[in-house]
């Protein structure tokens, strides 16, 4: 596999070369476990982090002052057989190689905006650390955007550049017109592409040499999309204080990583749970960050991998766990896996069982969303409760509120909220960029409104009851009805549609679609029909948003003033009615 190759080539340039340059002495002082470390506590606001300099680098010193072991910073599979070892000391070579191609070739500066459209390969830890050095805001972003998708987030960012894949490349110069603001497009592919940069090539010719910058703790650093019940994704806005915050000793004790367990986040790049799963969390502790390229997702190849490698700790959706299960295998008890966690969705107390009686290893449960990271969580070794998603994670200072912000008594159902007054806690989102409307709107008196209803009981364990509004939580994709809507809406045969969450026993909730046909095609054959614009919304928009389920009515329940009453259909899915 060429490109694999050229993997090679790059590891035999880190061989030859003399020129490291080790992480500041500070750094040891400052790391959380690191030589000569100080008490720091959970609420400490360093003037002044970078996640580049302040980790990566420490871990590559002591990598050079033999006080870390053997195990590879980076350790990626794929179903080829192909496989690839980098050490944090090489990590830190090709991310600083990086840092100089997007500024010295590309010429982006620090603020600016990259959007960062890659599958799992080793590229998008190298961009999106050169990112961090550099100051480049990035933007993590599914391999699974079509063009308005893309179109979007570019116009939205104003971006000045891209990294993405051969197959994506004639989509993004399609949308020129649209958007001609790209400065540079980086191609990660052994293809060459007319008037994309060969990241590859760019990297083994590019200096080692870079200077890391000195980034308040509060500068932007990364930028996630994320849906909402109406209009289109927001951009949620984070500062280095989120790669701060797994610096933090009740984070660190949340997850109790060693340097030596080997941790693997199946989750989709896109997505903030890959950020805090597969980079900022496991190296800040110096383990090993395992990945498999997984394309296309297979649950009988994760169990596979699970026997094939030293993988110790997994954090995954629950529909990952869901599927392994559903696979009736004769053993699941993997060889050295140790701990699992679920995140990005509701995990039913008899999946937790389940797993258990299977596995022989507890399945504990963490929560948290795009603005926020983990907010709360059952910490290794803290007693289980069935359906507890566990408690807050300091610094948050969770509360179950009321809609005018006031704190509501242990077992009462409320909005799930997080205290931002007098001071937000780091890890938090900045706002959601370009929309201080939306950014007021999730402010609730003292607190951030999460927008979930849930309970906490006198232990301070929080129950997850649902969303306040109509997001819909597919598998670990936020999905908001009005994308599906719209898509539909392009499509001959839709007068118009209401898109809701429905229950499936595989993937929790997924996608349904009341639709109203036009006259047109109200004798047309159902099934067909249903195939034809499940096809169509898989065309114009990420096939994960595509209606799974599709009932045709004569006329959707709507409200005096003619807003469709979701509510109303999402209760007749779940039997609430």
């Amino acid at each position: 596999m060429q490109w694999l190759m050229n993997f090679r080539v790059l590891r035999g340039i880190l061989k030859s070369f003399h020129g490291f340059h080790p992480a500041p002495q500070r750094l040891c002082s400052r790391f959380l476990s690191g030589p000569g470390a100080p008490s720091w506590n959970d609420y400490v606001r360093p003037k002044e982090f970078n996640f580049a300099s302040y980790v990566l680098d420490y871990w590559a010193q002591m990598e050079m002052e033999g006080k870390r072991g053997p195990n590879p910073a980076l350790w990626w599979v794929n179903n080829q057989g192909d496989e690839l070892k980098w050490s944090f000391r090489e990590m830190t070579d090709l991310t600083r190689r990086t840092a100089n191609v997007l500024t010295q070739t590309c010429g982006l500066q620090e603020g600016d905006y990259l959007a960062l459209i890659l599958p799992r390969v080793p590229e998008w830890w190298l961009v999106a650390v050169g990112c961090i050095r550099t100051g480049i805001i990035f933007m993590p972003g599914t391999t699974q955007m079509k063009a308005k998708d893309i179109v979007y987030r570019l116009q939205a960012s104003k971006a000045k550049g891209i990294v993405t894949t051969d197959t994506l490349a004639p989509v993004v110069d399609s949308l020129a017109s649209e958007y001609p603001g790209l400065k540079t497009k980086l191609l990660v592919s052994d293809q060459s592409c007319k008037g994309w940069l060969d990241f590859r090539s760019l990297i083994k010719s590019a200096s080692p040499d870079h200077v890391c910058i000195k980034s308040k703790t509060l500068d932007p650093m990364a930028v996630f999309f994320t849906s909402g019940t109406s209009g289109l994704p927001k951009m949620t806005k984070h500062s280095h204080g989120l790669a701060l915050r797994s610096f933090l000793p009740s984070c660190r004790q949340f997850l109790k990583l060693k340097t030596s367990d080997v941790f693997w986040c199946p989750t989709d790049t896109g997505w903030i749970m890959s950020m805090l799963g597969s980079l900022l969390e496991p190296w800040t502790a110096g383990s090993t960050v395992f990945v498999h390229h997984l394309s296309p997702f297979d649950p009988k190849n994760m169990i596979q991998t699970f026997f094939k490698y030293p993988i110790t700790y997994c954090l995954a959706a629950p529909s990952v766990f869901r599927m392994i299960l559903q696979q009736n295998p004769t053993s699941l008890r993997f060889p050295t896996l140790e701990h699992c966690c679920a995140g990005g969705e509701a995990l039913l107390p008899e999946e937790q069982e389940q797993w258990r009686k299977q596995t022989g290893i507890l399945l504990y449960q963490a929560y948290g969303q795009s603005e926020t990271g983990v907010t709360c969580g059952i910490f290794r070794g803290m007693k289980i409760k069935p359906g507890s998603m566990g408690k807050a994670i300091p610094p948050f200072d969770i509360q179950i509120i009321d809609d005018k912000g006031n704190i509501l008594p242990p077992d009462t159902e409320g909005n799930l909220g997080i205290r931002i007054k007098p001071v937000k806690p780091l890890g938090l989102f900045m706002c959601y960029e370009n929309d201080p409307v939306k950014t007021e709107e999730v402010e609730c008196g003292d607190f951030y409104n999460t927008g979930d209803r849930a309970t906490v009981d006198t232990e301070g364990y929080f129950f997850f009851l649902g969303r306040a509004d109509d997001i819909i939580n597919a598998s670990g994709y936020r999905i908001g009805p009005s994308e599906v809507e719209n898509a539909l809406a392009e499509h001959p045969a839709v007068a118009e549609s209401a898109v809701v969450s429905s229950p499936d026993p595989i993937r929790g909730e997924v996608v349904k679609a009341f639709i109203v046909l036009t006259p047109k095609f109200l004798s047309h054959d159902r099934d067909q029909l249903t195939k034809e614009l499940q096809q169509h919304v898989k065309s114009v928009t990420a096939p994960y948003k595509y209606p799974r389920k599709v009932e045709f009515v004569p006329v959707l329940p709507k409200t005096i003033t003619g807003k469709i009453k979701r509510s109303e259909l999402r209760k007749k899915e779940f039997g609430q009615m």
